[in-house]
This record gives structure tokens, C-alpha cells and sequence, in this order.
């Protein structure tokens, strides 16, 4: 090769130089790439919020459609994230030695909110400069500070507390004394209300099996038997037996109840039974009510609706629930306690329609050639019964009387008008029609569906049952099945005081923790105290 052609080094300097600005820049790209796929796949999904906020639920799986998204938004902002940082790596190997500036792609985020002031804070002054980086005068005097928060979070930390009696004797007549024990939770207890309430909560609330429970304790060097966490759980069902049992009490004082139930898998002799746990819901809230919402389980060994009419049998009132045969026994009209008014959700009516209206759902039966027909007359029920949930969004959460003033006006012509057209349309289809079936359950409940029209305290649908139950179906997937029914009943006591915690915004486990610690101690008529909405106010005063 001709020497005057051999590349120089500083060609190969200026190559490599080059190539090291062509990789910055296709790292800046890559993560300008990813950057928009997350950002439109949260403009997407708060689209599909919005759009289940204005329009309400299309269907039961909207919900996992969602999460779905959510996952996928995670997936995409964690990658963007990746690129961004391998953009600033590659943009400062670039400029390493060079002249050449290469700028580094930097993601626009949202403003992050600032941190909570309750949090504690700890300040870790970096050491000052000994002299003045400009001219090296040592003569600084402080002008300010400027300070960089960082969230930190302080791995759990496990003490043993040692309560101490010192023993006296008496110099006169030579007696022992000495201060009585504290109170414990539970008789000859080892473990603190704190720790009760984290392993009970974790159970109850968070879904953790205490197997998976006393794995976790035994990694942080706290080796805790099944048998022994489980001996905890039963003694904290117990002592919190009174607060369930008012509760209760305040449950069914109300005048209307929402109620539902769902599937237990229950651990048999070679088998697994299916057990069920029912719900009722006092919230009055949707009518602007003063009574604190609360929600009360209980638990049964199969479905039959003698169950439901046993819970049930001292109350009267109105009754939001599906149109489960075991009810039927409660709406007779000569009830000796009182009368109880069926109130169905329309939401369990309108998704029988939108099951034969769902157009995606048909191409996707399609595409695995199955059969699939989408039912015109099943797309004009379903506008017409989201016309009524769009008033009834506009008037939740007023007082009873302009609700029911409000649904006179508007929602009573468009239900009459669509009771006409769905009488109309069922004459023209045979009983064994799907549409039909749709059809005859609301005409065949039909003056129990209008009920709402009369009573403004009547909401639209059962959700708040639904909302309730929603931990259990979370459950079913992580402890896979309860070990017997007087587990079944357990779980049924501590869902009700965790739920209710819930409902009043109340973080379930630092009430349980305060209340076993108190709870022996407490006057039994000032037991009303501790139910968790005046516990609320009590923490709310002290913390003002």
C-alpha cells in the first residue's frame, strides 16, 4: 500500500470521535423513541379513564383492561428510563477529550409533588469549602443554603421490649411490694399490638399467607412458626369480637343496605368445597347521608339462601342487591319484622345487554370461528340505559330529596319510554332468543327496578357491595383456599373491620394497632370510641 494513502492517527482519532457522536445520537434518539411510546401510553390510558369516569363501566373486563394498560405504561416508563440513561453515558463518552458537544436527550417529566411534611427529616450537611473556589480566600461567610430532599425508606427493624418490676420490701413489716404486670394483648402473649395487627392485616388486607408470612420473618432473623402466627390471628379475632359486633349493630341500622356475595374455596377432606362469603354495606354517602359508612362479612358453607334470610331477619328496609332466589323469602309482603323492598342494580341489567352488544368481542369470536352476532336491539338498550346513568352522575352525593326531585323530572320519562320499547321488542322475539332472556330480567322485576324513581336514598347500582368483596377475589389468588369454616368465619370478622377502616379512609393497620393496645383497658360502655370513624376524629383532633 502507498504510504501517502495509510490513514494517520489522527484519522483514526477523528473517526473514532465520530463514531463515538453517531452512537450518542442514535442512543438520544432511541430514547426520544421510547419517551413517546410511554407518554402515549399514558395519554392513553387517561383517556380510558376519563372515558370510564364520563361514560361509566362498558363491561366487567374494562376494569382488567386498565390494569392492563397500567402494566403496560410501567413496562414502557422503566425502558424510557434505560434509554435516557444510556443516552447521557453515550454523550459523555462523546465529549470525553473532544471539543465536540453532544447534547444528552433529558425526559420532560410531570412537576413531582413535594413529599408529605409529616415525614421526618433528617439533615446531612455536606462539608463546606475551606476556601473560595475562585480566588482561594479562606474568609467565607454563609449566604444560604440550598437543600436536595431525597425519599429513603429504613428497612423494618424488630425489637424485644422488656417491662421492668422492680421488687420492694418494707422495712417495717418486711412485705414485698411491687407494681402489677402490664396488660398484653392476649393472656401470656409474646406479641406486641404492633406486631398483631402487621401479622393480621397482612393476612386479612394485604392477602399474605402466614406461611409466606413466617418465610419472610425467618430471612430477617425473626423465626416464627406457622402455629404460633396462627395462634395470633385467632386471639386478635377474639379481642376485636366487640368491635365487630358494633359494627354490625351500626350496619344494620341503616335504612338501606347494599348486598352480594362471592365464592371461598374451602379446604375439604380430599377436596375443595366452594364456601361463600356475603357482604352488607351501609353507605350513605351517594344521598349526602350523616351516618359513617361501614360494611360488616360473614361467612357459610354453601349458598343457600337461608343464610342471607338469617342475616337479614331482624332488619327492614331497602335491600340493593342481584337477583339471587334466596332473597325472594324477604320481600313477601306480610314479613312479621317489617318489609323489605327489592332495589336491583341496573348495572347487572344493562351488562346482560352489552354481552350481546359487544362489537370487540365479536371479532374476537370471529377470529377463532366461533359464532358471534352482535343484537342491534341490544346496542339501542344499552344508550338508553346509559342516558340514566349519565343523570345519575350529575346529582350523587346530593341530599335524597333533590335526587328523587332531579329523577322525577328527567329519569322517569326515559324509563317509561323504555319500558315501552323493551315490552315492544320482546313481543317480537321467541323465549328462546338471548336478547329475550335480557329482556325478561328486568320486565319481569320491573316495578323493583323503577323503585329509585320514589326514593332518593336508592342508587343505581350495587357497587358498593361489589367494591367491598373486590379484596376477596384479590385473596382467592394468593391464599388459594380457607383451611376450615371456623377460618372462613374468622376471615369474614376481620374483612369487616378492615373494609370498614377502608371505606372511612382510615389505614386499617395502625387502627388495629392502636386499638389492641388500648382496648382491655377501655371502658366497655365507651367501646364507641374506638369504631374506626371516631377514632378518625379523635386522630384528626390530635393531630390539629
Amino acid at each position: 500500500m502507498d504510504a501517502d494513502q495509510t490513514p494517520s492517527a489522527e484519522d483514526f482519532e477523528a473517526l473514532k470521535a465520530a463514531l463515538a457522536t453517531a452512537q450518542a445520537e442514535l442512543a438520544a434518539a432511541r430514547a426520544q423513541r421510547s419517551d413517546d411510546a410511554a407518554m402515549i401510553a399514558h395519554l392513553k390510558l387517561e383517556i380510558a379513564k376519563l372515558n370510564r369516569h364520563r361514560y361509566g363501566p362498558r363491561a366487567e373486563r374494562t376494569a382488567r383492561l386498565l390494569d392492563q394498560m397500567e402494566l403496560q405504561l410501567e413496562e414502557l416508563e422503566a425502558s424510557a428510563t434505560c434509554d435516557e440513561l444510556d443516552a447521557e453515558m453515550a454523550a459523555a463518552q462523546a465529549m470525553m477529550g473532544k471539543t465536540t458537544t453532544v447534547a444528552a436527550f433529558t425526559r420532560k417529566r410531570p412537576a413531582r409533588k413535594p413529599f408529605p411534611e409529616n415525614l421526618p427529616r433528617e439533615r446531612i450537611i455536606v462539608p463546606r469549602p475551606s476556601a473560595c473556589l475562585c480566588c482561594g480566600g479562606a474568609r467565607l461567610a454563609k449566604l444560604g443554603e440550598d437543600i436536595t430532599e431525597t425519599l429513603e425508606a429504613v428497612p423494618r427493624q424488630w425489637k424485644v421490649i422488656q417491662h421492668v418490676r422492680e421488687k420492694f420490701t418494707c422495712r417495717d413489716c418486711e412485705k414485698i411490694s411491687q407494681a402489677p404486670a402490664p396488660f398484653h394483648v392476649i393472656p401470656r402473649g409474646w406479641a406486641g399490638p404492633s406486631l398483631l395487627a402487621m401479622i393480621a392485616f397482612e393476612k386479612c388486607g394485604q392477602h399474605q399467607p402466614l406461611n409466606r408470612q413466617a418465610e419472610r420473618y425467618a430471612r430477617e432473623g425473626v423465626p416464627l412458626s406457622l402455629s404460633t402466627l396462627a395462634d395470633q390471628v385467632g386471639a386478635v379475632c377474639t379481642v376485636m369480637q366487640p368491635i365487630f359486633e358494633r359494627i354490625e349493630a351500626h350496619v344494620f341500622a341503616a335504612e338501606r343496605l347494599h348486598g352480594d356475595d362471592t365464592t371461598v374455596p374451602v379446604l375439604a377432606k380430599g377436596k375443595t368445597d366452594t364456601g361463600r362469603c356475603w357482604t352488607y354495606v351501609r353507605d350513605d354517602r351517594p344521598f349526602a347521608g350523616p351516618a359513617p359508612p361501614a360494611a360488616v362479612f360473614y361467612y357459610s358453607h354453601n349458598r343457600r339462601g337461608e343464610h342471607p334470610q338469617s342475616h337479614l331477619a331482624p332488619w327492614a328496609g331497602v335491600l340493593q342487591a342481584d337477583a339471587y332466589g334466596g332473597y325472594d323469602a324477604l320481600y313477601v309482603a306480610d314479613r312479621t319484622q317489617g318489609p323489605i323492598h327489592q332495589a336491583p342494580c341496573w348495572a347487572h341489567g344493562r351488562r346482560k345487554f352489552f354481552e350481546l352488544a359487544d362489537i370487540a368481542e365479536a371479532t374476537r369470536r370471529k377470529s377463532r370461528r366461533k359464532t358471534a352476532v352482535v343484537s342491534p336491539i341490544a346496542m339501542e338498550a344499552v344508550r338508553r340505559i346509559d342516558a340514566l346513568f349519565d343523570i345519575e352522575r350529575s346529582i350523587n352525593g346530593r341530599q335524597a330529596s333533590e335526587r328523587c326531585a332531579v329523577r322525577q323530572d328527567q329519569s322517569a320519562p326515559l324509563v317509561a319510554e323504555l319500558e315501552g320499547w323493551m315490552r315492544d321488542q320482546r313481543a317480537k322475539l321467541s323465549r328462546h332468543d338471548p336478547v329475550a332472556k335480557a329482556l325478561d330480567y328486568m320486565l319481569t322485576r320491573w316495578p323493583a327496578f323503577t323503585r329509585f324513581l320514589d326514593d332518593g336514598r336508592i342508587c343505581l347500582t350495587n357497587n358498593a357491595a361489589e367494591r367491598a368483596l373486590r379484596g376477596i377475589a384479590l385473596g382467592r389468588k394468593a391464599w388459594l383456599f380457607c383451611g376450615s369454616d371456623r377460618g372462613g368465619h374468622r376471615a369474614a370478622v376481620m374483612y369487616s373491620l378492615i373494609v370498614t377502616c377502608k371505606l372511612n379512609d382510615i389505614d386499617p393497620q395502625a387502627w388495629l394497632a392502636d386499638i389492641l393496645a388500648r382496648i382491655a383497658e377501655h371502658p366497655v360502655h365507651k367501646l364507641d370510641e374506638l369504631l374506626p370513624w371516631n377514632w378518625k376524629r379523635q386522630a384528626d383532633k390530635m393531630a390539629a
